[in-house]
């Protein structure tokens, strides 16, 4: 802590294709285990591997031809990767190519086995995967082995009433299967109690400005171990930390 400049730790050779570059990131986590990041790099289709060793100078490919955007790992190592163009959610041993479907797969659709444009993901302990379905303006809810899914927040179609979603994002659910979504084009993060008709505003909705309590297209979203929240504001250019109740 205190460091008031960052550190590359990929990438950082400009816009390309080569292993030492990375083009338009999505999503990216901390593999503890081989001490490494692993990347979405959607703008080159690929999900990449970077060790945290000092002296690394490219990345590895781990999976290739895919149009990933949202990754996450379970306590068995599974990779879950959503893409955005097969409109699907895949887990991935590491080292496996093809992967196994877990959530969409269906086309393109709005059915309740089908995803469009599936961004954020998470997993919990029992494997169930919840999926930012956002030209859909709903998160889903796929139980391990479904065929089909359950719309957990919003399912009332776009808008910016308690029970509408627009283009949401950042995902999180907690252990009571609270959803936290980062409702994107409506510039506010819900959180969305299990079994809920209709959510609440937690942050934001204020507009589309730079105030504190304003964001401009929301993207990612977190918690920390002491229950700080932290949005990532796309258009604003920052990442804000909010203290929830």
């Amino acid at each position: 802590m205190g460091d008031t400049n960052g550190h590359v730790v990929a990438g950082g050779n400009g816009r390309g294709n080569r292993l030492d570059q990375l083009y338009r990131l999505t999503d990216v986590l901390i593999d503890k285990e081989t001490d490494s990041l692993i990347i979405c790099n959607w703008g080159n289709r690929r999900v990449v591997r970077w060790s945290r060793h000092s002296g690394t100078n490219q990345g590895e490919i781990l999976i290739g031809n895919i149009d990933c955007w949202g990754l996450t790992m379970d306590d068995q190592r599974y990779l879950y990767i959503s893409d955005t163009k097969k409109n699907e959610v895949r887990r991935y041993q590491i080292g496996d190519k093809n992967g196994t479907i877990v959530a969409g797969g269906n086309g393109q659709g709005a059915g309740l086995n089908q995803l469009n444009w599936p961004t954020y993901i998470f997993v919990d302990q029992q494997k169930t995967v919840y999926v930012s379905d956002h030209n859909n303006h709903r998160v889903m809810k796929w139980n391990k082995g479904a065929k089909e899914g359950i719309v957990v927040a919003e399912g009332q179609g776009e808008g910016s009433s308690l029970t509408q979603l627009s283009y949401p994002r950042g995902l999180f659910v907690n252990t009571l299967d609270t959803v936290y979504v980062a409702d994107s084009a409506n510039d506010r993060v819900m959180r969305w109690p299990k079994g809920a008709k209709y959510g609440t505003v937690i942050v934001g909705g204020n507009g589309e400005e730079k105030g504190v309590n304003q964001f401009n297209g929301l993207r990612g979203l977190s918690f920390n171990r002491q229950g700080n929240l932290y949005v990532t504001d796309y258009g604003n250019y920052r990442v804000q930390r909010f203290s929830i109740e």
